[in-house]
């Protein structure tokens, strides 16, 4: 299992199970097989509505806890909920959470920033997160921190890598965890004709070929899928590796699609929107 160094010593798995838009029942089941299969990265959050599940799914999988590195995220409507960490603890049947994040840069999210740092004082976490936090929403963040966080959840593939953050989070030593990296699915990524190549030349499949990609450019991976054997597909990538020179074609590919362009109106309404939780 290769590991990457967060910027206060925690380590990360590279490739983990993302759990979005999966129900509470085939989320229990993928979590479950995932670990049997050996993933140590687990991927969920508040709105996904499914963390009571993935924490019965880790238990059903008889993988001791401390093996396991799971990640969530704080919804917007939870960021001035003073016991909201002690919830997601709750549902998620766990006494920590390696990684929790703040899922959107809308509502007042300097205070849901704040109640991480405080959970991270009290050990309640052992990382800090902020997803979909990127351009301006980073910058206001990042002046209004004490701890700065150790890891960005973002959109990336080799359409968009993301060029523009890229320095500022080497600034700051901030990992980058992958959403959409296969591109949303988009058979036109997936089926580029260096992915094609590169599958034939290792004997793996062409999203094998681009979640390894993900791991050389130092992203962490997370998937998501309901089906045991593509579970079982995306996490055997770890018995090959690819060239400077075909990391190099690979670059080619960056015009800096977005499979999901967000806006304030979305924001405004994602911080109206309250989870309805698995009970």
């Amino acid at each position: 299992m290769q590991k990457i160094k967060l910027n206060n010593g925690v380590e990360m798995p590279m490739i983990g199970l993302g759990t979005f838009m999966i129900s509470p029942e085939d989320a229990e089941v993928a979590v479950r097989e995932g670990l049997k299969i050996g993933y140590r990265l687990i991927d969920t959050a508040n709105m996904y509505l499914n963390e009571r599940a993935v924490g019965r799914g880790i238990k059903e999988s008889g993988v001791p806890r401390e093996e396991i590195f799971i990640s969530t995220k704080l919804w917007i409507t939870e960021f001035e909920n003073e016991n909201a960490v002690d919830e997601t603890l709750e549902r998620l049947g766990i006494d920590y959470i390696d990684l929790l994040f703040i899922h959107q840069p809308a509502g007042n999210y300097l205070a849901g920033y704040k109640q991480l740092e405080k959970a991270y004082k009290a050990g309640k976490i052992k990382a800090i997160g902020v997803s979909n936090l990127e351009g301006k929403y980073f910058d206001n963040l990042m002046k209004n921190t004490e701890i700065k966080p150790q890891v960005l959840q973002a959109e990336r593939h080799p359409y968009f890598t993301g060029k523009e953050m890229q320095e500022k989070l080497k600034e700051n030593e901030i990992k980058v965890m992958s959403w959409y990296p296969l591109g949303h699915g988009d058979k036109s990524l997936i089926n580029e004709p260096i992915f094609t190549e590169l599958a034939k030349k290792y004997g793996k499949s062409n999203a094998q070929i681009i979640l390894k990609w993900h791991n050389q450019m130092g992203y962490t991976v997370i998937p998501g899928s309901k089906n045991v054997e593509h579970i079982r597909e995306n996490f055997d990538i770890n018995d090959f590796t690819l060239t400077e020179e075909e990391m190099k074609k690979i670059e080619t590919l960056d015009t800096e699609k977005r499979y999901c362009v967000f806006t304030q109106e979305m924001f405004d309404g994602f911080a109206k929107m309250q989870p309805e939780y698995e009970k």
